[in-house]
């Protein structure tokens, strides 16, 4: 028997504006997405979080030229989280924006700009402006006796 109390179920809670941009600043490794043939597809990049003073915040990528993610539409998401599979609780953010290509020179007077990618190839320059960004975390839930009592009799 299986205890489905409201304790047992975790809590969703919108992230703000700020604690979004924390999480997306420190950290490094996120999904990209975009439609290709009338289908979403998901690649994971490294990536580095920019909040210019003035013109707001941007995502630089470096992706393989001619690649999926360099040629699909400007239109893209993307996405990083954090999960504790252990407590059943974790945090998502995603951000909706336009995706253009840009040269790593025009980006030279931004510090820490570049997301050194791990795969090699990734010689493409590419900048995610946020139209919008939203978050979520789920708080876990009373997470309970981590062993069934009928295992001690």
């Amino acid at each position: 028997m299986t205890d489905d109390s409201d304790e047992s179920i975790g809590m969703l809670d919108e992230l703000s504006l700020g604690e979004c941009m924390r999480f997306l600043a420190g950290n490094h490794i996120g999904r990209i997405a975009v439609v290709v043939d009338e289908y979403p597809l998901v690649f994971p990049v490294n990536y580095r979080f920019v909040d210019r003073a003035v013109d707001g915040p941007i995502i630089v990528v470096r992706a393989r030229p001619g690649s999926s993610v360099t040629e699909a539409d400007v239109h893209v998401s993307f996405q990083i989280d954090g999960i504790d599979a252990a407590a059943g609780a974790g945090w998502s953010v995603l951000v909706r924006g336009i995706r253009h290509h840009v040269q790593a020179v025009e980006l030279a007077e931004l510090p820490f700009v570049d997301p050194h990618p791990w795969a090699p190839g990734r010689d493409e320059w590419l900048v995610i402006n946020p139209i919008a960004i939203t978050g979520r975390r789920l708080i876990a839930g009373d997470i309970g006796w981590g062993f069934h009592p009928l295992g001690y009799l």
